[in-house]
């Protein structure tokens, strides 16, 4: 009896009872974050395997950000947009698109990281660190793998 709860617990943690019809996120996009936070998470996530972080957001099933609110989902407008028009256009590749987005900046991180369904908008997940005093390499460096080791232990 001990085994068969202790293999439900890692199918669990490894996300085979997901809800009908929802699988695991796969890929990941990372919006710029305060203190250029956002390089440091996704050398994190793909050095340790945990996502595999995505330079183009619209094929993300993910977005990892540390804001939430009328910026944030201006852009998530703003990538569903640039995807509906990129499947219009699938057969006209001989367009040059130069057309660049407008930029999303967090200029001041609260210290809570969001990961956002880019689907359905649903916050997936999310940690508070607290705000490093210093933005220096090595401490951008040790907050993103105490994120990355979170999220890797929440089981998405």
């Amino acid at each position: 009896m001990k085994t068969l709860a202790a293999m439900a617990f890692i199918a669990f943690g490894l996300g085979v009872f997901n809800a009908p019809g929802q699988s695991a996120p796969r890929t990941i996009y990372v919006l710029p974050m305060a203190n250029g936070l956002d390089q440091y998470l996704a050398q994190r996530l793909t050095s340790d395997h945990v996502m595999k972080v995505v330079a183009d957001p619209k094929i993300a099933d993910v977005v990892l950000t540390d804001r939430l609110g009328e910026a944030f989902e201006q852009k998530l407008a703003e990538i569903r947009a640039a995807a509906n028009k990129d499947a219009s256009k699938k057969d006209d590749k001989d367009k040059d698109d130069t057309r660049t987005h407008a930029a999303f900046r967090s200029s001041k991180g609260k210290g809570t990281i969001f990961l956002v369904d880019a689907r359905s908008r649903e916050v997936l997940w999310s940690d508070y660190e607290k705000v490093p005093v210093s933005t220096s390499s090595d401490v951008l460096n040790r907050e993103a793998e105490r994120i990355a080791k979170k999220l890797q232990a929440s089981g998405l």
